[in-house]
């Protein structure tokens, strides 16, 4: 609650405190004629209301979860079978891209697995019959283990051609690309006939299209170093939609940075709060504005933040009114928002005060 009170100490101190002393003799001869009165515009009354403190700041909607599609194949783009808008399954195509050229690297590969097939049928039937050859001693150790050799191989190249072919199988299933979870297609940053670069290691690739799940989404702002402390991890704050001010959402903080970062040169933190049960209206990129409760109190006592006036020793006063005579009287502040402060001790519910100083006041009647 100190933090509360210096809150409420800065927001009573508006109104700058310019010297006091005994009220002007101008109240004296009020006091003495009784004829003076106040102008109601200048009266107002305590009565007992809920305070609320809270801390409002706008924050861009995304996606709890998006994916940036790209190729594992490189080649100039065949057919888009989505666009922009379109909800997508996980394994719906999504695009093609040319594979002439993986398909003649595969009849390569074919010819070249056919040749092995007859060299190591042709090497086999060698070292068949040398095998015999050999068990009669009628050819050399030297001549038979060359031709095992030959034929180990023959049956070595032909694997290497087999696998070669099921790499070229891989990429050419590769150049047909699906959805790799559902979700609606925000974007799609390709046009048919483009060539794209895939994504490998050294190579970030083409960005085809993005894909995200728009059942989840969340909400991110900056927050500036002062009010990041008033935040913890799994708070619940409000949303509203400039769109749609009437609908009010709720959502969970789930991740407060934990260093600060320079953005247009303000100091802030990053914050992000998932959104719980998201307005059919709502779409990535929209700003909502964030209301984060900071502080309560239930039916107290309280007064126009611009009543209460600065006092003596960093003091807070208000000027009770006793008939048209106002009497300084030093309160106690407590919650305070940008339009009432709670007044702990020091005034009653029902009590008139004045909500200009009495040396304002005089110059304005």
């Amino acid at each position: 609650m100190k933090k509360y009170f210096a809150i409420s100490l800065i927001i009573a101190g508006l109104v700058a405190f310019l010297g006091r002393g005994p009220l002007a003799s101008y109240w004296s001869r009020v006091k003495a004629s009784g004829t003076q009165e106040i102008p109601e515009k200048y009266v107002v009354t305590a009565e007992c209301r809920d305070i609320d403190y809270s801390i409002v700041m706008a924050g861009d909607v995304a996606p709890e979860f998006q994916l940036d599609v790209k190729s594992e194949v490189g080649g100039k783009v065949k057919a888009l079978h989505v666009e922009p808008g379109q909800q997508v399954q996980a394994g719906d195509l999504l695009c093609e891209i040319d594979d002439t050229d993986l398909q003649n690297q595969k009849a390569s590969v074919m010819v070249e697995i056919k040749g092995g097939e007859l060299a190591v049928d042709r090497v086999q039937h060698n070292f068949d019959r040398a095998q015999e050859l050999y068990k009669s001693k009628l050819i050399t150790k030297e001549a038979f283990d060359n031709l095992r050799s030959d034929l180990a191989i023959a049956k070595n190249d032909l694997a290497k051609s087999q696998r070669s072919l099921q790499t070229v199988n891989d990429l050419i299933s590769k150049a047909r690309i699906v959805a790799p979870t559902k979700g609606m297609v925000l974007q799609v940053q390709v046009l048919q006939g483009q060539v794209v670069v895939p994504a490998v290691s050294v190579n970030a690739g083409t960005t085809l299209m993005t894909v995200a799940d728009l059942s989840k989404l969340l909400v991110a702002t900056n927050v500036n170093q002062v009010d990041v402390s008033l935040l913890q991890l799994k708070q619940l704050v409000k949303l509203t939609m400039d769109s749609s001010k009437e609908e009010n959402m709720e959502a969970r903080v789930t991740f407060i940075a934990p260093v600060a970062v320079i953005n247009n040169n303000v100091k802030g933190f990053r914050v992000q709060a998932s959104i719980l049960k998201p307005s059919p209206k709502l779409r990535p990129g929209m700003t909502v504005n964030l209301t984060v409760p900071v502080a309560h109190a239930d039916q107290v006592v309280a007064v126009p933040i611009s009543a209460v006036f600065k006092g003596p020793n960093d003091s807070r006063v208000v000027y009770v009114l006793n008939g048209n005579v106002p009497i300084e009287r030093t309160v106690t502040v407590g919650v305070s928002n940008l339009e009432f402060t709670e007044i702990k001790s020091g005034l009653k519910s029902g009590e008139q005060i004045l909500s200009v100083e009495p040396r304002v006041l005089e110059k304005k009647l």
